[in-house]
């Protein structure tokens, strides 16, 4: 989940939506700009936080019973090999995109954990196995991988609610094409982007959040509860050149 604090509690945008979210921003890039399967790349994109854990004892609340944040969520080498397993069962273009996402987040953490060694090395493997079926090469599953990867970071910038006052720029990656892309909202509450990379010059996107008014539960069947009663609000962003 992703949750940021409220006047009156909590704010919670579940993952998967944060996914659908950046796809709706991949289908505006231009074109020409494509990376390759593109099809199969917008659903890794879509699915990219899939297989989370099961609501179930508290595997959704901190120690002291708020809603967890994925900041604070520790990592969990099962559910990567259930998203993998998932995107598998599409296609092998799907489980090559989140076989390299788990790489990029985690190979940092080489020599905490044996379960996570292991399953790092073995996306090694699999991501040449996967390309060579392709006959992609490196750089051309790089590109795709990029692309969906700034996807997300550009995704999670709105639905944290990072944007800056006063027009101020905020970095939210380097794009596919290596070029790093910059983020600000004005003051009649549109989103500009530098460099432009979108084949349109104006175009809104949208996810929906709960609000929550309590502020601790007891477990995870408390909060699913909470979040299934809970007012819904949808956020929106216009995008204008």
């Amino acid at each position: 989940m992703i949750v940021t604090n409220t006047n009156t509690g909590w704010r919670v945008i579940h993952q998967q939506a944060h996914g659908l979210l950046a796809m709706q921003l991949a289908l505006h890039w231009k074109p020409q700009n494509r990376p390759a399967r593109w099809h199969e790349t917008l659903a890794a994109l879509l699915e990219h936080d899939d297989g989370q854990d099961a609501w179930e004892g508290r595997n959704h609340l901190t120690d002291a019973g708020a809603p967890l944040d994925f900041h604070e969520l520790e990592y969990s080498v099962e559910q990567m090999k259930n998203m993998i397993r998932i995107g598998l069962e599409k296609s092998r273009w799907n489980a090559l995109m989140l076989s390299m996402h788990t790489t990029f987040l985690y190979t940092e953490k080489r020599g905490e954990d044996r379960a996570l060694d292991e399953f790092l090395d073995q996306q090694k493997t699999n991501q040449t196995k996967w390309r060579k079926t392709y006959g992609a090469t490196v750089a051309e599953a790089r590109y795709a991988y990029d692309f969906l990867q700034w996807c997300d970071a550009l995704s999670l910038v709105l639905c944290q609610d990072l944007l800056q006052i006063e027009e101020r720029r905020l970095e939210v990656s380097k794009g596919p094409d290596q070029i790093p892309y910059f983020i600000y909202q004005r003051t009649d509450g549109s989103v500009g982007l530098e460099p432009w990379p979108f084949a349109t010059r104006e175009f809104t996107v949208h996810v929906e959040s709960y609000l929550l008014t309590q502020l601790a539960f007891t477990d995870d069947t408390e909060l699913y509860n909470a979040l299934n009663d809970a007012e819904v609000e949808e956020l929106s962003w216009t995008f204008r050149q």
